[in-house]
């Protein structure tokens, strides 16, 4: 238990060659040293844990390593490095600028400057956080800093050079430390795991790799954390269950929810994810770059961009097939306005689950389209066929129809009424229904007006698979619907016009357009739409057809029209200044301005 050294400092590079992801700045600082042309100041500057302050180490003990191999590197073995390694050097020293920020810490620092080093070349002063300096104790170190000994040399360390005064970086060559990637994290984590004896699961250093932000110091941390709590068996379970991290299976079961439109399961799994004591903001935030990661496995080139394990990456690999790209552009669209709207939400849960619900409703349209689509079914040809008329008497007016459909007796008995002219037609009418072949069995003697055989209904199109009285029954509901004319006020109007824009709560412009603009009836059946621009105008009339069969299904009319049209110039209201509206009232008064100077009033 005393032995014990944490990951980060037991695996912490001795060398440039272990550094871990800056391999263009260590390869530069190796060039410097093989070529002896050293700055006399280096400012080190990234994130957290990303090698600066060990890059620093490693670089004071190379410059003064007495034997240094051929590619750059210190040798370990002599005096300088010894002395280093056992942390005995007083060649090299530390300063931590966040506790030794005043003017009397730089002045302390300026007179060891002068002591030369005792073994090696340089004396090195490695200066941490040094933008925590005040700004006297920076103007104190200018001039020590611009022209030090010639054995001296400075190594500045920052996680925040904006705050550095300028006059300090002109005088440093500058390096900035790149965040270390993904794969390169997991591929030292799985390094240091076959070290320990800890068996580790992709998936898992993947996750703790992305905990860590790019940072491998932080990445070390987290792997001895959950070492301890899997007791050496690092699994991808284990690792969420610690680091309280949000699984994605959940992710996966919410598009799934929201690719069949269902909406009652996507609420149900939020609320789980609300219950494991996940912060909604942290949740709407991982559902983007799960779209996000969706997209990216949409095409090949954009792959390495998918930064989680290989199990993982198939399967977004197979949800991404079944996802469109317009599902997946809205859908970005949506939940990162969510996140950018969550903090001036009063409502937050509300507001994530409308986003869910309109997460649900992107296919709704495209999957009700298909389900309604009907099936097309071979008319298969009759044994006798009957000719067919270019205009059916079904179509033609409800007296017609009751017409065709009376027996022999009926006609006989309308042929001696007084409209012989009506009875004859209906009768020609009937000579082109009847087949011909039932005309050719009857007697010589017979003629077809004196009696006429049973007539038959030429219905067009009509599958052979279904009855005919149920086609009738067909015919008499859409001829019900054709007839409705129920009356109704504006006010209804308005209502159903209102209630249109819940069907469509995606289309932002016609929403918006129809709620700004409302319809004024001109008679009992028609009315008037009234927009600001022509792209109001075409949106309005793109879905037309929609809207106008809503509108008579809602209020039970099937006569009533709609004339959209763009509003003239004298119709547009211009938005006055509170000094336009003011000469405005002049013009009309002009008493108001000799109130105004008498009263001494200004406009606010």
């Amino acid at each position: 238990m005393d032995n014990y050294i944490v990951s980060a400092r037991k695996y912490r590079p001795s060398t440039f060659h272990s550094v871990i992801g800056q391999k263009a700045l260590t390869q530069t600082l190796k060039n410097a040293i093989s070529s002896g042309k050293l700055a006399h100041a280096y400012l080190f500057c990234g994130p957290r844990g990303v090698g600066k302050t060990t890059c620093a180490r490693i670089f004071a003990k190379t410059i003064n390593c007495l034997h240094p191999t051929a590619d750059g590197e210190a040798c370990n073995e002599c005096e300088s490095c010894k002395a280093f390694n056992e942390q005995r050097s007083y060649n090299i020293l530390e300063l931590d600028a966040a506790s030794n920020n005043s003017v009397d810490d730089i002045r302390q620092l300026t007179e060891q400057v002068r002591i030369p080093p005792q073994i090696g070349k340089y004396k090195v002063f490695i200066i941490d956080e040094v933008h925590m300096l005040s700004t006297a104790a920076f103007n104190a170190f200018l001039k020590t800093l611009e022209e030090p000994p010639h054995h001296a040399l400075f190594i500045l360390a920052t996680t925040e050079k904006h705050k550095i005064l300028p006059t300090i970086l002109s005088r440093c060559q500058i390096y900035d430390f790149q965040r270390i990637t993904t794969a390169d994290t997991v591929e030292h984590l799985q390094y240091v795991a076959s070290q320990e004896g800890v068996a580790a699961e992709p998936e898992a250093l993947s996750v703790i790799a992305q905990k860590a932000d790019g940072g491998m110091r932080d990445a070390l941390s987290i792997f001895d954390q959950v070492v301890s709590f899997s007791n050496g068996n690092i699994t991808y379970q284990s690792v969420i269950e610690n680091l309280n991290v949000l699984d994605y299976e959940y992710y996966f079961s919410l598009t799934d929810t929201f690719l069949r439109n269902a909406v009652p399961e996507a609420l149900i799994l939020f609320d789980k994810i609300l219950k494991k004591g996940f912060e909604a903001q942290y949740f709407i935030s991982g559902l983007s770059n799960h779209f996000r990661d969706l997209l990216v496995c949409k095409d090949p080139i954009t792959l390495p961009l998918l930064e989680v394990g290989p199990a993982t990456a198939q399967r977004y690999a197979e949800q991404a097939k079944q996802c469109s790209n317009e599902f997946l552009y809205k859908a970005i669209e949506l939940s990162n306005r969510c996140d950018l709207n969550y903090r001036n939400s009063n409502n937050k849960k509300l507001l994530v689950e409308l986003t869910l619900i309109q997460l649900c409703q992107l296919t709704a349209a495209k999957n009700s389209q298909s389900e309604q689509q009907p099936t097309l079914q071979k008319v298969s040809p009759a044994a006798q066929t009957v000719p067919q008329r270019s205009s059916s008497p079904i179509q033609n007016a409800p007296t017609e129809q009751k017409k065709t459909v009376t027996t022999n007796a009926t006609v006989a008995s309308s042929a001696q009424t007084s409209t012989g002219t009506r009875a004859t037609e209906t009768i020609q009418t009937d000579k082109t229904v009847v087949n011909k072949a039932q005309l050719n069995e009857l007697p010589n003697n017979q003629h077809p007006a004196q009696k006429p055989k049973p007539r038959t209904i030429p219905i067009p199109s009509i599958s052979i698979k279904k009855p005919i009285i149920e086609t009738k029954e067909q015919v008499q509901e859409t001829r019900k619907d054709v007839d409705m004319n129920n009356s109704f006020s504006e006010e209804d109007l308005q209502k159903a016009w209102i209630k249109f824009t819940n069907t469509i709560p995606t289309e932002t412009v016609l929403v918006n357009t129809m709620r700004t603009c409302p319809p004024k009836m001109l008679n009992a059946t028609d009315f008037e739409v009234v927009v600001d621009n022509k792209e109001q105008l075409d949106r309005l009339n793109e879905r037309g057809t929609d809207l106008m069969q809503f509108l008579k299904k809602e209020l039970k009319n099937t006569r009533i029209s709609m004339h959209p049209r763009e509003s003239e110039k004298q119709e547009k209201h211009k938005a006055f200044s509170q000094r336009e509206r003011f000469d405005l009232m002049v013009q009309k008064n002009p008493n108001i301005m000799h109130l105004k100077d008498k009263f001494g009033l200004e406009l606010a």
